[in-house]
């Protein structure tokens, strides 16, 4: 199997669920929300909206808030890209897979100013091969295709194998199953008693990087 790995972003690479809480009290304090409000935008948040202009219509029309939901889900792609970090480890350890002959790639759902943002603020930009994002491709995981478009950046195919590493059962593993890759699922505590086949499960992308580097090839 040829060395190609496939990263997802958000709760994979970064810690997209603490920016978002740093983003839920400055959005709170420049309101007046409160306490209250800021939970109430995080259980918002981990109910699952996949769509943020659908979380911004719910926001505003719980807090009556005047601003046009086009708006303040602008204001938020243009904050959160400075609110995400990436651990200094996180980035030595794509360039560790990188020197010992892996490609790599990020493939990952969302907007493009929002997404291109991050990769490019935490220097993931410059640790990775290539990337495919949905918001620039307009195909969205788990479609096949996204993957495809990853690995032919990477100077390779789909067929020689590789391997995707994400915490979303549905988009990363089971989009990389579907594409014929075997998969590290990443379990952050969110899909409690989930049935899933991914090939390993661990708790940091960190140890997902290990089972790549320790693989006797």
């Amino acid at each position: 199997m040829q060395r190609l790995a496939l990263f997802d972003l958000d709760n994979t690479l970064v810690d997209l669920d603490e920016a978002f809480r740093v983003w839920a009290e400055e959005f709170a304090q420049d309101r007046d929300l409160g306490h209250d409000g800021v939970s109430w935008l995080i259980a918002l948040d981990r109910s699952g909206h996949p769509h943020r202009e659908v979380f911004f219509a719910k926001v505003r029309e719980h807090f009556g808030l005047p601003d046009p939901v086009d708006e303040l889900w602008s204001q938020y792609r243009r904050r959160m890209p400075h609110l995400v970090h990436c651990r200094p480890e996180v980035i030595d350890g794509l360039f560790r897979l990188r020197a010992s002959g892996w490609r790599v790639a990020i493939v990952t759902n969302g907007t493009a100013d929002n997404q291109l943002g991050k990769i490019r603020q935490t220097g993931l930009a410059e640790a990775v091969d290539a990337m495919a994002l949905s918001g620039i491709e307009g195909i969205r995981k788990p479609e096949t295709r996204l993957f495809e478009i990853a690995a032919e950046r990477c100077g390779m195919t789909l067929s020689g194998g590789g391997w995707v590493i994400g915490d979303n059962l549905t988009a990363d593993i089971a989009g990389g199953r579907s594409a014929g890759l075997r998969t590290i699922w990443i379990d952050r505590g969110t899909w409690p008693d989930a049935d899933h086949k991914a090939d390993h499960t661990v708790t940091d992308v960190l140890q997902a990087m290990e089972i790549l580097l320790r693989r006797d090839w």
